[in-house]
């Protein structure tokens, strides 16, 4: 059984504006979740190469990833299919 790390796409503003103007989506993973498995998650659900994954734990305990696609894929695509934009 396969089980992913990511739970669900952030929607806020914020997001919204990494995903327009950085190429960057953002996701609420598993507090134990590495980089390197938000990656591998993230290039195998939606076929795309990952640049970089920076996280983030915030003051209510909820671990957020930040995902930067590579050059040659877009966000909005991936946004469009999950429904953000």
């Amino acid at each position: 059984m396969l089980m992913s790390c990511i739970l669900y796409p952030v929607t806020n503003e914020k997001a919204v504006g990494l995903i327009e103007f950085q190429n960057t989506l953002t996701f609420v993973v598993e507090k134990k979740a590495t980089k390197q498995q938000i990656k591998n998650d993230i290039e195998k659900l939606f076929d795309v190469k990952v640049a970089s994954v920076r996280t983030l734990i915030t003051p209510l305990g909820v671990k957020r990833a930040y995902v930067k696609l590579a050059k040659e894929y877009k966000a909005d695509d991936i946004a469009s299919k999950l429904k953000i934009v």
